[in-house]
């Protein structure tokens, strides 16, 4: 099995529960969802090259002719393993649900533990690959956003989580011009799945014309969010403060 693969670096985690842990990102084309603040360039079939980095943290890379196999791509990714202990296989994108054939051939050649970035949209796609994986950050997508509505998704998909007992988290941008009824529905979902779900909310990085949101604004949401569920986290893209990749 074969797919395009936009890059593969080693970074520090910058959002959610495991901010500044060292991990092994895996960067995957493609994305069912078109979100105004989205700051990846992933379009399906525009990647000719995989860069790859030459060592981990190097900050230099070299190009490697897509598509990649599943045995090319797990020789890269535990060579980067076995020269530096990261915490985490980062799976990235773009949605890296789309790839789930080519993820179910990759995963059990990678040696290491591994984390799923998702827009938690796809639960058929989850469950395709979820014994493979350990931890799953999941964002919720709010309608002003994407212009869609993907609650009964977003539900099934934390439920799916959340009764095989993984690891995972839900992640919530939040723009200067936040719909708060959105807001609310995106805590009640989470909520009437479980709780003890985390919650982090992630004050946007203005971009492509997105509003910033008001500090206080934010403490606002977090008050309202705690009343429901008994985690809730401020964090925002810490790695864009550190200049990291």
């Amino acid at each position: 099995m074969q797919t395009n693969i936009i890059e593969i670096f080693s970074s520090v985690q910058g959002e959610g529960r495991y901010v500044g842990c060292r991990q092994l990102f895996v960067r995957f084309e493609g994305c069912n969802l078109h979100c105004g603040y989205c700051d990846t360039e992933n379009e399906a079939g525009a990647h000719l090259m995989c860069n790859v980095e030459i060592a981990p943290g190097a900050r230099r890379f070299r190009e490697i002719i897509n598509p990649l196999d599943a045995n090319e791509a797990a020789a890269y990714i535990n060579q980067f393993l076995l020269e530096l202990p990261h915490q985490a296989v980062s799976l990235t994108g773009g949605e890296p649900l789309l790839q789930t054939r080519f993820l179910q051939e990759l995963l059990p050649m990678v040696q290491g533990k591994i984390m799923l970035e998702t827009n938690g949209t796809l639960p058929e796609r989850l469950a395709e690959v979820l014994p493979l994986v350990d931890i799953i950050s999941m964002d919720i997508k709010l309608p002003q956003n994407t212009g869609v509505d993907m609650w009964s998704k977003h539900k099934e998909f934390l439920q799916l989580a959340v009764d095989n007992h993984k690891d995972v988290y839900a992640k919530l941008v939040l723009p200067g011009d936040l719909v708060e009824e959105d807001f609310q529905k995106a805590v009640e979902v989470i909520a009437s799945v479980d709780d003890n779900t985390l919650l982090i909310l992630q004050p946007v990085t203005p971009m492509n014309g997105v509003p910033p949101i008001e500090p206080g604004r934010v403490l606002e949401l977090q008050q309202m969010a705690l009343e429901r569920l008994k985690d809730v986290r401020v964090i925002p893209q810490t790695h864009r403060m550190m200049d990291q990749l």
